[in-house]
């Protein structure tokens, strides 16, 4: 095990405590902290995710983690460069059972972090290049001596002769890895097992991107007229996001009338038509913490079709929302979400993502997963503490217009809380005839 008795004393149970507060609501604070109330305790939080980590860690047969994923190195270190680096594979991170996180960073970001991030230790923070996903080549030596260097710290720390658990890598780097006497294993299950129980602090950030979200959607239903394009909508979307306090807008899906049926998952220059459908999906995160929030409009008026998609696509989300409590299990969930076939698809692969649950972090999709494609064959249990979205779709038999809603749950002691407020009940007309 990763774990012998000099590790088990990094745990400290209090750092693991997630620190819930049933009876009262969960706030949504604001977008900065204040000396005259609590809100989210980053100090707290880090040790939290930490903890987390090298709890996961010591129950595997792993010596050492290493992430190359940039929502797991922002989880391990609580360190992030920005929202550019995220494809370049040049951070890294490791943390070993018996150590403390180390961070390979870009140039001087290196010398920030030692200046700025007191929950690390200053000879832990360096400077590394791997290459930027082949700029440099292999031939150049970078990933070869990155590897000696990790090699170095895994015979330091006593672990060298455990497998190193890493989430994705280049294929290069796995080589020079092991070429160095390291044993790779698939450490992102192991890193997946950390990030889904969320933190007090992480359900306030949570909430708080959701909040921002709801802000977004009223502006959005003021907004769809005819001669307004989907673009613009993502435009001003993007503005208010990041004026509300966003660190990244990662995507934002907008769809309308004759593309609504079926889903792009994209947007374009469409123009806004009177009797339009429209679904709209907001991806962005607070202080690294995401929201995917889909709500659907009518554009001045609606048909008796579109009116009907809606309801029963609200039908099915509401039914899940209610089977949502800590020991439900997540087949008992899509269980109840109709076969591909019986909205328009030929296969469960087809329609994946249509009818569909997913946890919310860091990451996009972290567990659980719920869907009718996988659940039942791979179950799993739903857990207090977890935060998941879920969200439904329904075409509608005009053959073009079609009802996309979602929304994010945090599971309590004894059921659910929704999040996202924009209301949702009914089908909203915006700017009405």
């Amino acid at each position: 095990m990763a774990a012998n008795d000099e590790t088990s004393g990094l745990i400290h149970p209090d750092d693991i405590e997630p620190g819930y507060i049933w009876d009262k609501a969960v706030p949504a604070p604001g977008h900065r902290n204040v000396d005259f109330e609590e809100r989210v305790n980053f100090t707290r939080l880090h040790r939290y995710r930490l903890a987390r980590l090298r709890a996961a860690l010591a129950g595997t047969e792993m010596g050492a983690m290493l992430c190359f994923d940039s929502n797991n190195i922002r989880y391990m270190t609580s360190t992030v460069i920005g929202e550019w680096s995220r494809d370049k594979m040049t951070r890294f991170s490791l943390l070993t059972g018996n150590g403390d996180p180390y961070i390979w960073d870009f140039g001087s970001a290196a010398i920030h972090h030692r200046l700025n991030s007191p929950w690390l230790k200053t000879d832990h923070c360096r400077a590394g290049l791997l290459g930027m996903r082949g700029m440099v080549p292999p031939s150049a030596g970078l990933m070869r001596g990155h590897a000696e260097e990790i090699k170095a710290i895994l015979d330091e720390e006593g672990v060298a002769d455990q497998p190193v658990g890493v989430d994705y890598i280049e294929p290069p780097m796995l080589h020079e890895l092991e070429r160095a006497g390291i044993t790779i294993v698939d450490g992102q299950q192991t890193m997946l097992d950390a990030r889904e129980i969320k933190s007090q602090d992480e359900l306030i950030l949570l909430n708080q991107a959701a909040a921002m979200v709801d802000g977004t959607y009223h502006m959005i239903q003021e907004e769809l007229k005819p001669g307004i394009r989907e673009s613009d909508i993502v435009a001003l979307a993007n503005k208010m996001l990041y004026e509300l306090g966003s660190d990244d807008v990662e995507a934002i899906n907008a769809i309308s009338g004759e593309r609504c049926s079926p889903h792009p998952h994209n947007f374009t220059d469409r123009i806004f038509r009177p009797g339009d459908q429209a679904f709209f999906d907001i991806i962005q995160s607070f202080n690294g913490y995401r929201t995917c929030y889909y709500r659907t409009f009518a554009i001045g008026r609606a048909t008796t079709v579109q009116e009907d998609a809606y309801k029963q696509a609200r039908d099915w989300i509401d039914a899940a929302i209610e089977l949502v409590k800590p020991g439900t299990m997540t087949d008992q969930i899509a269980a109840i979400w109709p076969k591909a076939e019986e909205f328009g698809f030929a296969s469960e692969m087809e329609a994946f993502g249509l009818q569909f649950g997913h946890g919310l972090g860091l990451n996009l999709h972290e567990r659980p997963v719920i869907s009718r494609l996988v659940s039942f064959d791979h179950p799993l249990e739903i857990k207090e503490g977890m935060v998941f979205a879920l969200e439904t779709y329904c075409p509608a038999t005009d053959g073009m217009s079609a009802a996309r809603i979602e929304e994010e749950v945090i599971v309590t002691d004894s059921g659910c809380r929704v999040i996202t407020l924009f209301p949702a009940e009914e089908l909203p007309i915006s700017n009405r005839y």
